[in-house]
């Protein structure tokens, strides 16, 4: 399995939490041993409420209520965590077999010419990718698609999407994490999706718990949502097509709807992928599912 994460200090997830909203526990729709197969898929209109905290110059948020609003957040990931932790592992191996062979026969995949996805890391419980990276890699050089995957820069969420064209492209940084180097085997600066001449179709994305209305709970870093607006602006302004955002989930990270709280800031996926299938969500999915 591959590994990608870098971890934002307390500091800093207390400070970006005046933009959070009040979280509930969430409680799983499918923690059931029962039988991949027997997993419901229902497909529901987004019904996503935004709340946001905002500040004021002369009125700053009481800092007792922005703490207490982190806490919950805080609660929330801690509860995933350790369900993600306590996974049969013989489950888990099943569920990324079952997940990793929808999305590789799935229209959507076969029919991207570019995606981002990410580098699955075991340590954190992520749902692996290496499967299809390896397929995308593995295909000859005129019919591989366009593959990108992300760089953290540094601990202010900023992120980046570099093209690799090989398993061997990846090296391990100082935490010990798979990310791609900057430069190729022959000095050259691998390039950067923001700066591609073409769109990317695809992204898969992972995230801690998700729902079915789009909702989607990373690890408080922000590292995706702010790299997604970057893109889609970028996207509009070219007046390209948007990417599909496909989202893998173990069955136990779906959780109900509203669970997870979400603000301006925060991106929604278009669609779902967990052992019981593919859950579009948006228009979009629905169009290419």
């Amino acid at each position: 399995m591959f590994c990608h994460y870098r971890a934002k200090s307390r500091t800093q997830m207390i400070s970006s939490a005046k933009e959070l909203v009040m979280l509930t526990h969430a409680r799983t729709l499918a923690s059931s041993p029962t039988a991949l197969s027997s997993y419901p898929v229902n497909v529901r209109p987004s019904n996503r409420s935004f709340v946001t905290l905002t500040t004021n110059t002369n009125n700053n948020n009481d800092p007792h209520e922005v703490d207490a609003i982190f806490q919950r957040k805080h609660s929330l990931r801690s509860k995933l965590r350790k369900d993600l932790k306590n996974m049969d592992p013989i489950r888990r191996s099943e569920e990324d077999n079952a997940i990793q062979s929808i999305v590789l026969e799935a229209p959507w995949f076969k029919a991207s010419k570019s995606l981002c996805a990410y580098i699955s890391c075991a340590a954190l419980r992520e749902v692996d990718t290496s499967r299809i990276v390896s397929q995308v890699l593995s295909k000859p050089t005129e019919e591989q698609k366009r593959l990108y995957v992300p760089r953290v820069e540094d601990r202010n969420s900023n992120m980046r999407m570099l093209n690799i064209s090989s398993v061997d492209d990846l090296i391990v940084n100082s935490m010990h994490i798979l990310e791609p180097a900057v430069v190729d085997c022959d000095g050259k600066h691998r390039e950067d999706v923001m700066e591609a001449s073409n769109p990317v179709d695809l992204f898969i994305l992972p995230g801690l718990a998700f729902d079915r209305s789009g909702s989607r709970l990373g690890r408080s870093g922000g590292y995706y949502d702010m790299f997604l607006k970057k893109y889609q602006e970028l996207a509009n302004q070219r007046k390209w097509k948007q990417p599909l955002l496909v989202a893998l989930s173990y069955s136990l990270q779906i959780v109900e709807e509203g669970a997870i709280g979400v603000t301006s800031n925060d991106v929604p996926v278009d669609a779902l992928v967990s052992p019981a299938g593919f859950i579009p969500i948006s228009p979009a999915a629905l169009d290419r599912g």
